[in-house]
């Protein structure tokens, strides 16, 4: 159902508020660019501080604005199970193609409590569910076997797999059915994935790089290994410099220099530093992405 590159999109913010002009554009300069889908209100959405009417208003926007181009994968998580069923519930009505859930972050569920919680996500919609195991952020991951349990369940499809590990990966494609759909969640790390048998990326760097993601993802994808290798490398400098602080610091200023949107953030999120807002233009300019 989910494949091909998809792109966590970040939520331009002008003056306090939502920039809805800013996120429209970026909304079509992505779409121009070949993506397969858009997820707002992730991680790189900065929905950790956005009010649920703003988190709503972010999903209902992209919803109307792509208008079926390509699809919607809603972020819909929380570390609460009923809230993250009330944000799932308004993804399905407003018509988005998925959900993207991340596991509860913070409270540290155990696996059963990490199988109970998308399991009662998933009893109480119909939405195409997406998992989101991101360790490195949540402070917990959720294990392979936890994840083919959650398979079995009618709307879980896939999961967005930024733990970095390819034995993991390998372990959740071997056990999970054959239409299961094992996404990137780490830029670094998609090529990768897609040789063990993962179907695509759900990526960061494709924000400012769209053309070139999708490029590798599709050419790997077709049996062009080849064209796909190149890309991957040509991107990795690119990969690098998305990561040099916290994400979405670098994205953000990576897509204001280019001209997209403003660079504003939301605390506890602040400003790139000098020395890696040099690295990152160096990246830009490397990818002709930034004027000399």
């Amino acid at each position: 159902m989910f494949r091909g590159t998809t792109v966590a999109i970040i939520t331009p913010f002008q003056n306090g508020k939502i920039d809805e002009k800013a996120l429209k554009k970026l909304i079509d300069f992505l779409i121009q660019n070949g993506v397969d889908g858009i997820v707002p209100c992730g991680t790189t959405g900065e929905s950790a501080t956005l009010s649920h009417e703003e988190h709503q208003r972010v999903v209902d926007i992209t919803i109307e604005h792509v208008n079926k181009r390509i699809f919607v994968i809603a972020g819909s998580g929380s570390n609460s199970t009923q809230e993250a069923i009330r944000l799932s519930k308004h993804a399905e009505k407003a018509g988005a193609d998925g959900a993207l859930l991340i596991t509860p972050y913070y409270n540290k569920p155990t696996q059963e409590g990490l199988y109970q919680h998308f399991k009662s996500v998933s009893e109480n919609t119909n939405i195409p569910i997406v998992l989101y195991n991101v360790p490195g952020r949540t402070g917990v991951n959720m294990l392979p076997e936890t994840v083919a349990r959650l398979a079995e369940l009618k709307n879980i499809v896939a999961i967005k797999e930024a733990t970095g590990d390819l034995k993991q990966v390998s372990d959740v494609i071997n056990l999970c059915p054959k239409d299961f759909a094992v996404l990137s969640g780490d830029d670094f790390t998609t090529l990768p994935i897609l040789s063990v048998g993962g179907m695509g990326v759900i990526s960061v760097t494709a924000n400012v790089a769209p053309k070139d993601v999708s490029g590798m993802v599709n050419a790997y994808l077709k049996g062009d290994y080849k064209k796909a290798l190149e890309l991957h490398y040509k991107l990795w400098n690119m990969n690098r410099a998305m990561f040099v602080e916290t994400n979405p610091i670098p994205v953000k200023t990576g897509l204001a220099l280019m001209g997209m949107a403003s660079p504003e953030m939301r605390l506890p999120l602040c400003q790139i530093s000098e020395g890696n807002l040099q690295k990152l233009k160096k990246a830009l300019k490397e990818h002709n992405l930034l004027k000399e």
